[in-house]
Formats: structure tokens, C-alpha cells, sequence
């Protein structure tokens, strides 16, 4: 079978201009790239050295467009995306189950990889295997030293369960007015008080790069980070890094959290264009 195809030729380009030396020797002696080499069943342990040059080949065929060939976020169609691509430099992530401040788990960006996000450029790579899909997060994991402080490490946070009121009608109907006065007094500001993200304060707000942020509308039914019930709560809960949105778990108590939840939930039923919830939107 001949090597000399289109894909070969620019993967060997890539591999001489970026001095992956065992990637060209893969393509020469092997016909194929890491990418598409089959595991080595003898393998009992992963090795390092090869899943990071598998990551970066990855890596560089599926982010780089976007996220820049140093992980900074400046990729080449960056300047037209809004919002900007995540910079792996920064290692600011805001979509976690972890504390807010702190690192996400594997499992989180694998979520984000696999999920992708809505409303913005990350779309969902589902095609990956489980071995390029692990190598791709070992690799973006190079880009910043955040991931070599132990400091930065935490298991995902747990949420509360949900109170006995949240299915029963007449006393949630309750609830929802104490989460109302909460969303008026706390959220509001930025969100707005219809929750729709025109609030007063929206258009001076930045990220921790300075750039300009909005507040999500809350009544969208493709929020970035899920629609659900706990979807909602994991957000008060965990903040969004490098943003204005910080946790507040320390601020309420966990019923208050669920108040504000169910409010955010009754706002969104009753905006007639948008699909009323489910029972799977509201079962943890």
C-alpha cells in the first residue's frame, strides 16, 4: 500500500516543521498516525510520551483553529468568535462540578468536549475515541503550571438534594416568591429582573481578561451549561471562573439556592415561546 497520499504528506510537513519526531517515524514505518495506530494490547500502563504526542495531534487537527497553536486563544478564526475561545494558558474554566476557583475534573472537560456548548463555537466532538479523548485533556493540560498546584485540585462539589417542596405545588408556589425577592435583590443587576441578561450593570461587565462579558439569559432554553434543575444549582453553587459570576455557596443556605432555582424554572414556563419543563429537567 502506498504512503504517499494528501494526509500523509501534510501530516509528515507538520511533523518535520514541528519536530514530532516520533510521529514522522510513525507515518514512515507504520503507514498511519497515532491518532489511528491500534492499542497495544500488551500495554499495561499508559505511556506518557506517546499519549501527549497523540493529544498534539489531536489536538492540533480538531482545536487549534480556535484555540491557538500555544493554547492561548488566539487560534485563527479567534478574531470573529464570540465568545472568545477558552485560552488553556489562563486555565480560567468555567464550566466545572469542582469549587469555584478551581480546577475542573477530567470529567468536566470531557463533558465540554464531547457536549461541546451551545450558542458559541465549541461544538461536540463525538467522534473522538476514548484514548484520543483522554490523550487531547492530558496534552491541554501542558498549556498552563495551574494544573501542577496541588492547591487548585478539588473533588466536584456535591449538590443539595432537592427539598421535599420542589414537586409539591402549593407550598413551592411559596418558595418561588422568597427566590424572586433573592434574584431581584442579588441577580438581577445583571441579569435583569425579567432574567433575560439586561440588567443595569450587563453592559459595564468584563471577564478577567478585560474583555466584555454578558449575563446568560436565563429564560434561553440552550443555556451553555444545561437547562436543568441541577444544572442551575451547580452554577450558584461553583461560580464560572474568570468571570463576574461567582459561587454563592456561602451566601445562601441550600433551600434559599433551590428557591432561586425554581423561580429561574417558573420564569422560563412562563415565557410562552419557550418549552415547558419535564420531569427530567427537574430530577437531579
Amino acid at each position: 500500500m502506498s504512503l504517499v497520499t494528501e494526509d500523509r504528506i501534510a501530516l509528515i510537513e507538520r511533523a518535520l516543521s514541528q519536530g514530532i519526531a516520533c510521529l514522522l517515524f510513525s507515518v514512515l514505518i507504520h503507514g498511519t498516525c497515532l491518532a489511528q495506530a491500534p492499542t497495544n494490547p500488551g500495554r499495561t500502563a499508559p505511556d506518557q510520551s506517546e499519549d501527549l504526542i497523540l493529544g498534539r495531534y489531536v489536538y492540533t487537527r480538531n482545536c487549534q483553529i480556535c484555540h491557538g497553536a500555544r493554547g492561548d486563544g488566539k487560534g485563527e478564526w479567534s478574531p470573529g468568535l464570540s465568545p472568545q475561545p477558552r485560552s488553556f494558558r489562563a486555565a480560567h474554566f468555567k464550566y466545572r462540578s469542582t469549587p469555584f476557583g478551581k480546577l475542573p475534573l477530567d470529567e468536566d472537560l470531557r463533558r465540554t468536549i464531547r457536549g461541546g456548548r451551545s450558542n458559541t463555537a465549541m461544538g461536540m466532538f463525538t467522534r473522538l475515541s476514548e484514548r484520543e479523548l483522554d490523550a487531547v485533556i492530558a496534552y491541554l493540560k501542558t498549556f498552563s503550571r495551574k494544573w501542577r498546584d496541588p492547591a487548585l485540585v478539588a473533588p466536584a462539589v456535591t449538590l443539595p438534594a432537592q427539598p421535599s417542596w420542589f414537586d409539591a405545588s402549593k407550598e413551592r408556589a411559596l418558595r418561588v416568591r422568597v427566590g424572586a425577592e433573592l434574584f431581584t435583590t442579588t441577580c438581577a443587576p445583571c441579569h435583569g429582573l425579567k432574567a433575560d441578561g439586561k440588567g443595569p450593570q450587563a453592559e459595564g461587565l468584563v471577564d478577567v481578561h478585560g474583555r466584555p462579558i454578558k449575563p446568560a439569559d436565563l429564560l434561553t432554553p440552550h443555556l451553555r451549561n444545561g437547562n436543568a434543575a441541577e444544572d442551575l444549582m451547580r452554577v450558584l453553587l461553583t461560580g464560572l471562573n474568570g468571570t463576574p459570576m461567582i459561587s454563592f455557596a456561602e451566601s445562601f443556605s441550600d433551600d434559599e439556592l433551590w428557591a432561586v432555582v425554581a423561580y429561574l424554572l417558573e420564569c422560563r414556563d412562563s415565557n410562552s415561546s419557550l418549552p415547558k419543563r419535564n420531569a427530567a429537567e427537574v430530577t437531579p
